[in-house]
C-alpha cells in the first residue's frame, strides 16, 4: 500500500490539510450529559458498556454508559479494538432516513479482540480478532435465512445499532469499548489483515463486494464507479481484482491520480463531458454509489444492451426521473443491494487478503469521535475514517 493511504491525525501528509478542530455548544453538551447520568445509574461495571452517544438529532456524542445485552450461549464478548465511520451513523445521528431512537450508539464496522464466548460458539475462541457488519441478528426461520440471504431476512433482522435484540435489549455499536452480541454475526479476522484495514469492509466493502459478485463481474466485464470515496475505492480495487476494466467517474479532478493508484483503467471528470463521451454504450455494469437523480438519462448512455446498474446509494429523497422507455429499450436492469450475507462478510474478507485489497483510511483515536465526524461531514477522508480505541 502507498504510504499516503494511511493518514493520521498524528501524522499529517502534505495530502491532507489539518482538520480543524470542531466547536461544540455547551447547552447540547450539558442536556446530554443529565441523560448520561440516568443512563449510568442503571449499569454496572462488568455488564456495561462505555460508548459515545447522540442524545439527540444531530447533537454531539458524549461518553456515557450503558448495560450489554445478556450473554448467553450463543454470545460473544468483544473488548472494541477500532470502529469505522460509515454514511449510515451519519444518517442514523441525523434521523436522515427516519427518526431515530435516541440515546444511540453507533458505529457498525467493529473489529475487536473475544475475551468471552458462549459453549455454542466454535468458530472464535478468546484472544481471536473478530469482525461484526451492520447486521447483528436475524430470525434464523425464514428462507433466505436458510438460504444463506440473511441480510434481507423477511422477518427479524436486528441491527447493531439504533434497535432491540429479540429479549427486548436495545443495541448499541462500536463507538464504544465493548460489544456483546450473537455469533453468527461475529466473523475471525483473515491474519493476512490489519484491524483497521478489515473494519470497514464490515460494512463500506461488503457492500460492493457483494453485488460485483452477484451480477457476474468478471474478465471481459466493464465497470463504471460512480463516486471514488468511502465505497468506491473499494469497488474499483475488487471489480479490478475480479479482472474487470475499470472506469471511475467524479467531479474531483485531483482524483484522477488516485483512481491510477487503485487501479482504475481510466478516470472520468464528469462535468467534461468529452471525457464521458468515449464509453457510452460500452459499460457491462454500472456500480452507483452515488446518484444523482437527474442524470438518468446519461446514465442509461453509458451502459450496453442488457446492461446492469446497481444501486448502492441510498439518498434521503425518493430516487426520480428514469426514462421506462429508454430503459426498456436497452433491456437495462436496475439492481438494489443491501449490505451483504454473513457468507458474503467472510467471503470478501478473505478475498481482500488473499488479493492485497486494502483500506486507504484516516484515523482517529476514539475520543475524537465527534472531529472524526466533522471531518466526514466535510468529505475529507481518504477514503474511509476509522476511530481506534
Amino acid at each position: 500500500m502507498n504510504a499516503f493511504t494511511k493518514l493520521t491525525l498524528l501524522d499529517l501528509t502534505s495530502l491532507r490539510p489539518q482538520i480543524a478542530h470542531s466547536t461544540i455548544k455547551l447547552s447540547s453538551f450539558a442536556a446530554a450529559s443529565l441523560l448520561h447520568k440516568r443512563y449510568f445509574a442503571r449499569s454496572t461495571d462488568t455488564e456495561s458498556l462505555s460508548g459515545w452517544a447522540c442524545f439527540e438529532k444531530g447533537g454531539p456524542l458524549v461518553k456515557s454508559e450503558f448495560p450489554l445485552t445478556k450473554f448467553g450461549d450463543d454470545s460473544i464478548d468483544l473488548d472494541i479494538i477500532c470502529c469505522g465511520i460509515c454514511g449510515t451513523d451519519i444518517h442514523c445521528i441525523d434521523s436522515g432516513w427516519g427518526p431515530t431512537n435516541y440515546p444511540m450508539v453507533a458505529g457498525h464496522e467493529i473489529i475487536g479482540r473475544v475475551t468471552r464466548v458462549g459453549k455454542n460458539v466454535k468458530h472464535l475462541e478468546v484472544g481471536d480478532r473478530a469482525g461484526v457488519g451492520c447486521q447483528c441478528g436475524s430470525c434464523k426461520k425464514c428462507t433466505n435465512c436458510h438460504n444463506n440471504k440473511e441480510n434481507i431476512c423477511e422477518d427479524r433482522a436486528v441491527w447493531t445499532f439504533n434497535d432491540y435484540w429479540d429479549n427486548g435489549d436495545k443495541t448499541y455499536g462500536g463507538f464504544a469499548d465493548k460489544w456483546r452480541g450473537e455469533k453468527e454475526f461475529a466473523f475471525k479476522i483473515p491474519d493476512k489483515l490489519s484491524s483497521v484495514d478489515a473494519s470497514s469492509i464490515l460494512c463500506g466493502g461488503v457492500t460492493t463486494f457483494a453485488p460485483l459478485k452477484r451480477y457476474g463481474v468478471g474478465a471481459g466485464s466493464k465497470v463504471a464507479v460512480l463516486g471514488l470515496g468511502g465505497i468506491g475505492h473499494f469497488g474499483v480495487q475488487w471489480a479490478k481484482a475480479m479482472g474487470a476494466e475499470v472506469v471511475a467517474y467524479d467531479v474531483v479532478p485531483e482524483k484522477a491520480k488516485e483512481a491510477k493508484l487503485l487501479g482504475c483503467d481510466d478516470y472520468v471528470l464528469v462535468r467534461n463531458p468529452k471525457e464521458a463521451e468515449p464509453h457510452y454504450n460500452s459499460f457491462t455494469h454500472i456500480l452507483a454509489t452515488k446518484i444523482l437523480n437527474k442524470n438518468w438519462d446519461e446514465y442509461f448512455k453509458m451502459l450496453k444492451k442488457n446492461g446492469t446498474f446497481i444501486v448502492c446509494d441510498i439518498p434521503e429523497v425518493p430516487l426520480s426521473g428514469i426514462n421506462a422507455l429508454d430503459m426498456a429499450a436497452k433491456q437495462i436492469n436496475i439492481a438494489g443491494t443491501f449490505i451483504g450475507a454473513p457468507s458474503d462478510i467472510e467471503e470478501s474478507l478473505s478475498f481482500a487478503a488473499e488479493r492485497g485489497i486494502r483500506t486507504w483510511v484516516n484515523e482517529f483515536p476514539m475520543n475524537k469521535v465527534n472531529e472524526a465526524i466533522k471531518y466526514v461531514r466535510e468529505g475529507k477522508p481518504k477514503y474511509r475514517a476509522v476511530l481506534v480505541n
